[in-house]
């Protein structure tokens, strides 16, 4: 007879208190009435490890969740340390929260006590958070996990299209079960059913008719829903419409150019419309507007042209003529989501890295994406790298990583704000993008909020003149308002070289940023996540330079300058404390701060969305812990998303 593990039982209550003045200091033992409600209780397990004959050498007590299971305590008694009880009472801690389809396994562990955590570490666990004063006033914990998605069925997501009279719907061959409305509110199957991507095709979506409860139901229950209940209440607010649909103005411009008519109307039937010329606008109105099919007035004088209104457009009206087109598009719809896409391994979620091998500058290098790839994966997420002609397959996922440089005009801010309508978790968010690629923004920020900068000042191509620059001081830094990588940034020493580069700099933007030169040696780099510190650098100045980057040289070991990880704890507070409040400014996203230290005082030079992370350079202190916490922060979104962090 081997060592076991059993139920233990009242008999055993004496056992397991004097374990507990054996193995953990006061501040940590329970109370014997504790002890008592912990072998009573129905949401708590107690466990006894015993030897081949029968004697208690150890005990295990759990506090079982609906989604997860907390190991409360592991204790082995002194006499039977180093014999591997504590390792029989995990495994079964493991084998047990499996046997129950919880999806991960947590724990609290003393601050202090590095061999139990490395002992935890070794064997699967993760730590999530600090918790301070948790045990007492100056004694912390830490929080770790163990995820269990690897080990779970994963289940299909189903599509349901809800509509109020089924045989309204005529399209074949569609990928998705036809619920009606009250079937839908009314009958229990659908009720605590998570694995749902829910399509409200109601006749109306007015407040408090059935498309507006099927919308919030969904949301309750929480099941994916298309259009969710924020986007049907922005249908009724013009003003909403046209703010966020502000972005278009261009394109609504161009597509309506040889429109003579002063009212227009578009359909747009799953992010497509059947008239020649609009498919580009169709797809953005979707991705801003959400909703499957729904109608577009526009109004044209000689002044402008802005959208008047939208409507929900009702399966009952369509137009006969365009039936066969919608089917096909209804078609295509449908069959690209994620539930459809086959994998070797059960995950719980999926997540899509974009990247783009063609760009020499990209904000992650090959080892750095395998090592994101290697953390969602021991995480329970199964990763793709997708590129930029992968479009298509955005909505197959539940949160996009953006590791390619980001720009407004560019393919990055499409795949973004997609994802976004799509209800994907995604980094860098569009609203990241917007703020942090504009430096004129930036700059209203910062004015506003009492965060220190450079000297700046903006320059506007209308209404500049060149007496403007007899008051400032030289050298003195010019910027595109879209700059990156050190790139559209140009050092001038004089009034004359100043004018001279701001001609050449109008050529591409209305606008110029001018600031103050400050000399250091290096800047400091903090990358934020989630408002707080993740990482800390000094990037030095490439050799010879006055920037990072020298894109000047014809050699490219004076390309960059050095670098230099830390550890956060060696970087001054001040430091720390202007990035946070400046990152805040932008969102909880993943930011790069990019700071100097000059004479005492902590200067913003710009915040950065979509910021660097290479092995071997912003990874070099944090090692394996940075790529974890970027995933553990991507998988504590999902589940927000999702309403599902409960434990």
């Amino acid at each position: 007879m081997k060592n076991r593990v059993r139920k233990a039982n009242i008999d055993d209550l004496e056992f397991i208190k004097s374990l507990e003045k054996l193995s953990f200091p006061e501040f940590q033992q329970s109370s014997l009435v504790a002890l008592k409600r912990s072998l009573s209780s129905q949401n708590q397990s107690v466990f006894i490890a015993e030897t081949e004959e029968g004697k208690a050498a150890g005990a295990l007590i759990l506090f079982v969740f609906k989604r997860s299971i907390r190991i409360y305590s592991i204790a082995v008694h002194q006499d039977f340390r180093n014999l591997g009880f504590g390792e029989l009472l995990l495994s079964y801690a493991v084998d047990f929260a499996k046997q129950f389809q919880k999806e991960r396994l947590f724990l609290e562990v003393d601050a202090q006590n590095q061999l139990l955590i490395d002992w935890y570490a070794k064997r699967g666990f993760y730590l999530l958070e600090k918790l301070t004063d948790y045990y007492q006033i100056g004694r912390d914990a830490y929080r770790m996990e163990m995820s269990l998605q690897l080990f779970l069925e994963r289940k299909s997501l189903q599509n349901i299209i809800v509509i109020n009279q089924p045989h309204q719907w005529v399209f074949e061959s569609v990928n998705a079960q036809i619920v009606p409305v009250k079937e839908y509110i009314n009958n229990p199957a659908y009720h605590n059913n998570t694995d749902l991507r829910v399509f409200n095709l109601c006749t109306s979506y007015k407040y408090q008719s059935f498309g507006y409860y099927v919308s919030l139901l969904a949301t309750a229950r929480n099941q994916r829903v298309i259009p969710n209940a924020v986007t049907i209440s922005d249908f009724k607010l013009i003003n909403v419409i046209r703010s966020v649909t502000a972005e278009l103005k261009e394109l609504i411009d161009d597509a309506l150019k040889k429109v003579n008519v002063s009212n227009y109307e578009l359909n747009v039937y799953f992010g497509q419309s059947v008239q020649k010329g609009f498919s580009r606008l169709a797809m953005k109105l979707y991705q801003i507007i959400e909703a499957p099919l729904f109608k577009v007035s526009f109004h044209k004088d000689a002044n402008n042209t802005f959208i008047k209104e939208v409507k929900v457009l009702s399966l009952s009206r369509l137009p006969e003529s365009e039936l066969p087109y919608i089917g096909e598009f209804a078609k295509r719809y449908f069959a690209k989501k994620r539930f459809n896409k086959a994998k070797l391994v059960n995950y719980k979620y999926d997540l899509a890295i974009l990247i783009n091998p063609k760009k020499e500058t990209p904000p992650s290098c090959p080892k750095a994406l395998q090592k994101i790839k290697d953390a969602a994966n021991k995480r329970g997420i199964y990763t793709e790298f997708i590129h930029p002609k992968d479009f298509d397959k955005i909505n197959e996922f539940d949160a996009l990583f953006i590791r390619e440089t980001t720009n407004v005009n560019n393919h990055t801010y499409e795949f973004s704000r997609m994802a976004y309508a799509e209800g994907l978790v995604v980094i860098d968010d569009p609203w990241s993008i917007l703020k942090c690629s504009n430096k004129i923004y930036q700059n209203e920020v910062f004015k506003k909020n009492k965060i220190k900068t450079p000297d700046t000042i903006v320059f506007t191509k209308n209404h500049f003149k060149k007496e403007m620059l007899d008051q400032l001081e030289f050298p003195l830094v010019l910027k595109q308002p879209d700059s990156a990588f050190s790139l559209g940034v140009t050092k001038v020493e004089s009034k004359e070289e100043a004018e001279k580069a701001l001609q050449n700099l109008f050529k591409s933007s209305d606008m110029v940023i001018g600031q103050a030169f400050l000399y250091s040696d290096y800047d400091w780099r903090i990358g934020v996540l989630d408002n707080q510190a993740l990482y800390a650098c000094k990037y030095y100045m490439s050799k010879g330079h006055w920037q990072i980057y020298n894109w000047k040289t014809a050699d490219n070991k004076e390309l960059e300058g050095d670098y230099e990880a830390l550890a956060l704890s060696e970087v001054p507070a001040k430091v720390i404390e202007t990035a946070l409040k400046a990152a805040a400014q932008f969102g909880d996203g993943l930011y790069g701060v990019d700071l100097k230290e000059v004479k005492g005082e902590v200067y913003v030079i710009e915040v950065n969305d979509n910021p660097n992370i290479d092995f071997g350079v912003e990874d070099q202190f944090l090692k394996d812990k940075l790529y974890d916490r970027l995933i553990d922060s991507i998988y504590r979104r999902i589940e927000q998303s999702k309403n599902i962090l409960e434990r």
